[in-house]
């Protein structure tokens, strides 16, 4: 049988893939990896890396240093050639000399005796009990006697509360300016001797306090 050449493909080059008999059984060829992937993209530029050609009026900054922590030093370490250790204190507080030690042992009296007589003796109380907490750890001496003047308030505070009651039978009147005059007594003769510097207890007290 004779095949008649198309007239429209005459003088046109064929492609012999297009010729060819295709096989069922061939698979495809894998597409080109630039196809999928696409191009790399460039590496990245280093970090803290200076520009060859700066601009002008650029400045490099560097990095910024860690702040650097100070040494550590426990508390009470001296170190060698800085002096001689500060003065004995206790709790905090420094001792007094025995000079300041008479002085606020005779104001541990003073104090509140003067409160005792303008309130009637109901602010006594308050005038020995800030001496003593804010004297008792300054010194032994002035411990005592303000611990002394605070069991006077003490005991003169408790027959004022009995006298109160008693007052409705007019015995409190004698009780009440009884105590008073015997608190004011013991405060006079607890403030000079502490002005002299001399140890005191006070008579008829208990000691609440030491």
């Amino acid at each position: 049988m004779t095949t008649t050449p198309n007239p429209e493909f005459e003088g046109q080059p064929q492609d012999p893939q297009s010729t060819s008999t295709a096989d069922p059984s061939t698979p495809p060829p894998p597409p080109a990896p630039s196809s999928i992937q696409g191009s790399t993209p460039p590496p990245p530029p280093p970090a803290h890396s200076q520009p060859e050609n700066p601009q002008p009026g650029h400045v490099h900054t560097p990095p910024a240093q860690p702040y650097p922590q100070p040494a550590y030093q426990q508390q009470g370490y001296q170190q060698p050639g800085q002096g001689h250790p500060a003065p004995a204190t206790a709790y905090g507080q420094q001792v007094l000399d025995p000079a300041q030690q008479r002085q606020w042992g005779m104001f541990a009296h003073v104090i509140p005796l003067i409160a005792m007589v303008l309130s009637a003796g109901l602010l006594g109380f308050v005038g020995s009990l800030v001496i003593y907490v804010m004297y008792k750890d300054r010194g032994d001496f002035v411990r005592q006697h303000a611990a002394n003047s605070l069991n006077i308030q003490i005991m003169t505070g408790i027959v004022l509360l009995i006298s109160f009651p008693l007052m409705l039978v007019l015995v409190g009147f004698a009780t009440y300016f009884i105590a008073l005059a015997i608190a004011f007594v013991l405060h006079i003769i607890g403030a000079l001797r502490a002005n002299e510097g001399q140890q005191w207890s006070p008579p008829l007290t208990p000691r609440f306090v030491s």
